[in-house]
């Protein structure tokens, strides 16, 4: 369920990833390649991107299909930028929050999707989100679902100090051996490199350091010969120069 994408490079059109190649996050929609769960991902959509100069991401976010938004297909077509995170939502929860509860979620500099699900939300997880986040961030979900809540887990951490590898690894860790059947993929990028994580679904990358660009997927826009495929239970962490894989453990309940 879900998919999503995240860029760091030389500034490009936003459409130029989500809405002109054959296979793009757009089409992946209502017709994705390697979706393991779900079908169409018509639940809502949203993309955040960082302008010059500014390292507060913008956002455009909605509750529907993004094959039906006008507003997207021209924001993608003008709108440049060196990073941007984008993702198709097919909910957990039918109806939960809307365009709330649709990625990416964000805060000051940080842009983050979760595509998957946490088995038995809300019950598996509660503990552990209540040893974990302060009664006010709890008050703070950005909306009434699993995302959500993996994403205040995350975002807890990187305001404790860590980097963004650390902040998916330690949450991803933590809900799978609450919750062992989730699937945790995870996405986040600061605007100058991005993390992700392979936990129970289909993620790849397109690096080329000589270009100083670097993609990450749910799963590939083109038949490029370049892409390579995440192992499950990896963290992987980018910039536009290096890519580094790291095996992942479950931890132990």
């Amino acid at each position: 369920m879900c998919r999503h994408l995240a860029y760091v490079g030389p500034p490009i059109p936003l459409g130029r990833l989500l809405s002109e190649p054959e296979h793009c996050l757009v089409r992946q929609s209502w017709e994705p390649r390697g979706q393991r769960y779900g079908t169409v991902n018509a639940d809502g959509f949203g993309v955040g991107w960082y302008a010059e100069g500014d390292p507060v991401p913008a956002r455009y976010r909605r509750s529907g299909p993004v094959w039906g938004d006008e507003s997207f297909a021209d924001l993608a077509r003008v709108v440049r930028s060196g990073a941007f995170l984008a993702a198709v939502r097919d909910a957990t929860v039918p109806g939960a929050d809307g365009e709330a509860a649709a990625a990416p979620f964000t805060s000051g500099p940080w842009l983050f999707s979760h595509n998957g699900n946490v088995r038995d939300w809300p019950d598996a997880v509660a503990d552990i989100a209540a040893a974990t986040l302060p009664p006010r961030e709890m008050l703070q979900l950005a909306a009434r679902t699993d995302s959500a809540l993996v994403w205040a887990l995350v975002l807890h951490r990187l305001r404790q100090g860590d980097d963004l590898g650390t902040a998916l690894a330690e949450p991803v860790r933590e809900l799978a051996g609450a919750s062992p059947a989730s699937r945790l993929n995870l996405l986040l990028t600061d605007g100058t490199a991005i993390a992700a994580t392979a936990w129970g679904d289909s993620l790849w990358y397109l690096a080329d350091p000589r270009a100083q660009r670097v993609v990450v997927v749910s799963e590939p826009y083109d038949d490029d010969p370049r892409w390579c495929e995440v192992p499950d239970r990896t963290l992987l962490t980018a910039t536009p120069a290096r890519v580094a894989l790291t095996p992942l453990k479950e931890t132990t309940p």
